[in-house]
């Protein structure tokens, strides 16, 4: 059952929910959370199609809210709240209103949202594109419990990954890390089937795509050694090789759907590990609304530290402070050259030492358990 509101208020909305309710037949509220998905027109169907699937494991309010571009500056001075209604069959196993915002009340979209949360219920905020640098500090961010990104979607998912560290707080979450579930929990178990002391780590993926870096970042985390990033072609993942005590150990995964793991000693073993869809990924998100202490750890870690190897950076490197341009001639300033730190005539230019390039902290191997703290 669809019911569409032009110009409407949140007390109509709610008005609209109630008398739906009661026309299916159901008039009881069985949800358990609130879903605020915070999107744009372009893709507002992908994400809603994926919230009514994850809606039959976890029946929730969906509050999907569009804010809209005016066009002219005489339409951004108009208010308007136009909503669309969906229970029943149309809205997966909850209920699903989507609001699209125009003029200046889609700056202040929590006002909106606010008289919509299911009460006594957790709310959860998920942004599929154009996610806010500080998620915990958007004021539709504040209202919720649990903050979900992307940052596969972002122009530069590597260099946002460093400012979602910056701006960590207890309840973000991405996608790009729910993503590497079965990767962590496969590389953990093969870990735990032999007793060995792994020396270095090679992850092995696409370019631009976080999730590898958020994998090496685990691995490098949890295991105190060096890991390598390497490319591929995709898709996604494609490859993790540890180098260890009693030789090397291989989760392959070249086609994104069938892995293989290469234990020294053991038999091959097929794994499946397939790339799973959207609605999978928030499915598993709304399973613990808890922080994540384990993506905390992984992202703090820091992007600029993997590969690391004898004391150098090999690829990725932090940025460099921009050098204090020196003045041409002496005839710019009035105190002269000797004012500048400048030789005067006869005098030999005195040479700066330079100064030592500042080592990062040695890595030290050590024994493979990744158990216990890995499981966390």
């Amino acid at each position: 059952m669809k019911t569409d509101l032009t110009d409407t208020t949140a007390s109509k909305i709610n008005k609209a929910l109630v008398k739906g309710r009661r026309a299916i037949g159901t008039p009881a509220v069985g949800m358990v959370l609130t879903l605020v998905i915070v999107t744009d027109e372009e893709n507002a169907y992908d994400a809603l199609k994926a919230a009514n699937d994850a809606s039959r494991e976890h029946p929730s309010r969906t509050l999907v809210v569009i804010k809209r571009v005016s066009r002219s500056p005489r339409d951004r001075t108009q208010s308007r709240l136009d909503a669309e209604v969906r229970v029943g069959a149309d809205a997966g196993t909850g209920e699903t209103v989507v609001l699209r915002l125009y003029g200046e009340v889609a700056d202040h979209a929590q006002s909106v949202v606010l008289p919509l949360l299911l009460p006594d219920a957790p709310v959860v905020v998920w942004w599929p594109v154009d996610a806010p640098l500080d998620p915990a500090g958007d004021p539709l961010g504040a209202l919720a419990q649990r903050r979900v990104t992307d940052t596969y979607s972002s122009e530069q998912p590597v260099r946002e990954l460093t400012a979602r560290a910056e701006t960590y707080k207890p309840g973000d979450t991405d996608l790009s890390w729910t993503r590497i579930t079965p990767w962590r929990s496969m590389l953990a178990a093969a870990l735990d089937q032999v007793s060995v002391e792994v020396k270095a780590v090679e992850v092995e993926g696409e370019e631009f795509n976080p999730s590898c870096e958020l994998l090496a970042m685990w691995l490098a985390d949890r295991l105190d050694v060096p890991v390598r990033r390497s490319l591929s072609s995709g898709p996604g993942l494609t490859a993790v090789r540890m180098e260890t005590s009693n030789g090397p150990i291989t989760l392959d995964r070249a086609d994104g759907s069938l892995a293989t793991l290469s234990i020294d000693g053991q038999p091959d073993r097929a794994v499946a590990l397939k790339r799973r869809d959207t609605a999978e990924l928030i499915a598993e998100e709304l399973r613990r609304l808890d922080p994540d202490d384990t993506y905390a750890s992984a992202l703090r870690f820091g992007v600029h530290r993997l590969n690391v190897s004898n004391g150098q950076v090999d690829a990725v490197q932090k940025p460099k402070e921009p050098e204090t341009p020196v003045a041409a001639s002496s005839e710019s300033s009035p105190e002269g050259p000797s004012a500048k730190g400048e030789p005067a005539d006869g005098e030999a230019p005195a040479q700066a030492p330079a100064p030592e390039a500042a080592k990062p902290p040695a890595l030290k191997p050590v024994p493979s358990g990744l158990s216990g703290k890995a499981a966390k």
